[in-house]
């Protein structure tokens, strides 16, 4: 534990001006980042009495070795730069409000040439608009169910709409007219398209027009003595009016809102948001977050605002099409406005394009409304307190027990896994995964495909990969000699040429930590003593001698420490042994991921075997190019001499050697007939 008294910024040295400071760890890792109106007084609050501090802030900086800060003109710059800066550097100590895989939304492909409506959890891409998030995924089938009467949309995948569209039958979906079944043409690509964007419409808001049309047109049906369509269209208007009536109106005069609420404790916080647009409940998220400072409700609201916001801006930029709605709101509507509640105004403003009111609702219907949210809010913080007892609880007990039953000098805050992959010796790979204080950290996993002990064994394998991994970290922390055979297999992280650095382990061209910079305090291998002793070789051969091995054998569970002729046996019921397992299974997924991706691009590239003037790096130029060697067939002779290094007379002959070949197999499949 560091005192902070050994890195203290000299008194009078710290500006009063306003700017953003970073604490650094002792491998230069920035650990946090925060943003302050008077740097001086912000600064020299984390340097005074340790027991005084919020727990929270008095691990920070005892694990912190130094601090340094940057100085700006305005407080809307600091905003920005303190995001950017969280952003870049990830800091352990900081709180970043990422959408996650939790909260399902309604996704619309445009960017396919029939658009397909599917409910969705992850990471958002280009060319697809989505609605939402909602808080249960039975919620948006509920409200598409009801939907696809009116707007018989595609909902298939791709596989089931391709199989379809083989076999000219549509699916049931299709008979039951709730899909406009484009599978087999029963509608073109331009009219499939007008039904989704008149979906898109409507759950963006404009309901009025479409239930007004719907009017109209029945009407005019039930006058052309057209019953049945009259009838049909009686129906789609009930199923619209039903799911209207569950996007409850709130507001009246179509108020677009944020709507924020906070419950906390001295070491958490729970952040509910409502999103209003055109007066209906559109979405709800909710995150439950450490606080890292003494932190009341006005600065809660300071820190979400800027974090969450910013998040969403950049996530905009990725997807133009949006999420049916523009990314700030005219109204963000909080319990209580931060010291900087202008600035934080002017910058959401920014963001818009356009006026942005933040403000504290006072009464009617926004008021009542707030309250509703910080009910949510109370409610899922007191679940969360409920479910996270046990999970800390557990976590700190697994650590504990690891460095009881191990012997370690200190809990094993950082722990790597090391797993091979294979096929008889073929294709031979690694994974390593990265767990911190208990909970996987998967911005640090790491790949290698083995070329020296590929066909040597397991244990072979696994010294390589600590051979490479450390002799990485060696060179990065400027501490050994350099191994420029000690690099994974992907294409960011091959050796740069040396540079004249400052700092060992930062990388003086982006000022960010090398990738192999931070040692674990426990190595597991999968396997059993002789794969723990082949590691403790290798590490004691480089000379890193902080760092604890074990081995992890699958068939009992066994625990294995190098040289010992007998394993450790922990409970099974083990918090510990718990822990060990999943950061076990978690390497050996990662490792089959990677196999499977190698095996498959050395499958598909061997179609290409044969072909005059093809070497490995040109079949793999065509494979990354194209994706698959069934669409490099459909390719023509000018598509293949678009791909780099190919020429027009290459091109031809890979044309006609895959026409060829494909005659061949016809041919045999039908003579087999």
């Amino acid at each position: 534990m560091a005192d902070p008294s050994t890195y203290r910024p000299a008194p009078g040295s710290i500006p009063e001006a306003p700017g953003v400071y970073k604490f650094r760890d002792a491998t230069r890792r920035v650990i946090y980042v925060g943003k302050a109106k008077s740097l001086r007084s912000r600064l020299n609050s984390y340097f005074a009495d340790l027991a005084g501090l919020h727990p929270r802030t008095r691990q920070m900086v005892t694990t912190a070795a130094s601090v340094e800060w940057t100085v700006v003109s305005t407080e809307v710059e600091a905003l920005q730069l303190e995001y950017n800066w969280i952003k870049e550097f990830d800091p352990r100590f900081n709180v970043r409000y990422r959408d996650d895989k939790s909260y399902p939304v309604l996704a619309v492909t445009l960017h396919e040439e029939f658009p397909r409506l599917h409910v969705y959890r992850g990471p958002r891409k280009k060319g697809v608009r989505y609605f939402g998030p909602y808080a249960h995924a039975w919620a948006i089938r509920e409200t598409l169910d009801l939907l696809l009467r009116v707007f018989p949309a595609r909902t298939c995948s791709n596989g089931v709409f391709r199989r379809h569209g083989q076999i000219g039958r549509p699916c049931l979906l299709g008979y039951i007219d709730k899909c406009s079944a484009p599978c087999v043409g029963r509608v073109t690509a331009e009219e499939h398209r007008d039904i989704v964007g008149d979906f898109c419409d409507f759950l963006a808001g404009r309901t009025d027009t479409m239930v007004r049309r719907l009017e109209k047109d029945m009407a005019q049906a039930a006058e052309s003595l057209e019953f049945e369509r009259a009838a049909r269209m009686r129906d789609d208007l009930g199923a619209l009016r039903r799911a209207m009536e569950k996007q409850a109106v709130v507001f009246g005069d179509g108020t677009d809102a944020d709507v924020i609420a906070f419950a906390h404790d001295d070491l958490e916080a729970a952040v509910q948001v409502f999103h209003v647009r055109g007066g209906r409940v559109r979405g709800q998220r909710g995150w439950v977050i450490d606080k890292v400072e003494e932190m009341d409700v006005p600065a809660l609201v300071e820190q979400f605002l800027s974090q969450f916001y910013a998040e969403q801006a950049e996530l905009a930029k990725e997807t133009p099409e949006g999420e049916g709605g523009v990314v700030v709101p005219r109204e963000v509507l909080v319990p209580e406005l931060p010291a900087d509640a202008d600035a934080l105004a002017e910058w959401l403003s920014e963001l818009r394009g356009a006026r942005v009111q933040l403000r504290v609702p006072q009464r009617g219907d926004k008021r009542a409304l707030a309250e509703t949210v910080a009910r949510n809010a109370h409610e899922a913080f007191a679940q969360h307190k409920l479910r996270r007892a046990g999970d800390l609880t557990a976590r700190s007990a697994a650590l504990a027990e690891l460095q009881e039953n191990l012997g370690l000098d200190t809990a094993p805050l950082r722990i790597e896994c090391v797993d091979i992959s294979h096929i008889a010796g073929s294709d031979v790979v690694a994974s390593l995964v990265v767990f911190e204080d208990g909970v996987p950290r998967k911005s640090e996993y790491r790949r290698f495909a083995l070329r020296e002990a590929a066909t040597e064994g397991d244990v072979a394998a696994i010294a390589e990969v600590v051979r490479r991994r450390f002799s990485r970290y060696l060179k990065e922390t400027g501490t050994g000699p350099a191994d420029d055979t000690a690099e994974p297999d992907q294409p960011d992280q091959d050796d740069q040429p040396e540079q004249q650095e400052t700092t060992p382990g930062i990388d003086p061209e982006t000022g960010r930590p090398r990738k192999f910079a931070y040692p674990p305090n426990l190595l597991v291998v999968d396997g059993a003593g002789p794969q723990a002793t082949a590691a403790a070789d290798v590490l004691a051969d480089l000379g890193v001698t902080d760092v604890a091995v074990v081995g992890l054998a699958k068939r009992l569970e066994e625990v294995w420490l190098p040289a010992d002729p007998d394993p450790v046996i922990l409970p099974r019921t083990s918090d510990a042994l718990y822990l060990l397992q999943r950061v076990r299974d978690e390497a050996h997924r990662f490792a089959i991921r990677y196999h499977r991706q190698k095996r498959s691009k050395r499958v598909q590239s061997s179609a290409l075997d044969g072909v005059p003037g093809l070497g490995q790096a040109r079949k793999a130029a065509l494979i990354k190019h194209f994706g698959s060697v069934k669409k490099l067939r459909q390719a023509n002779v000018d598509d293949i001499a678009e791909v780099p290094g190919f020429g027009r007379r290459t091109a031809e002959v890979v044309h006609s050697a895959l026409a060829e070949g494909a005659t061949v197999k016809n041919e045999g499949s039908h003579g087999r007939d």
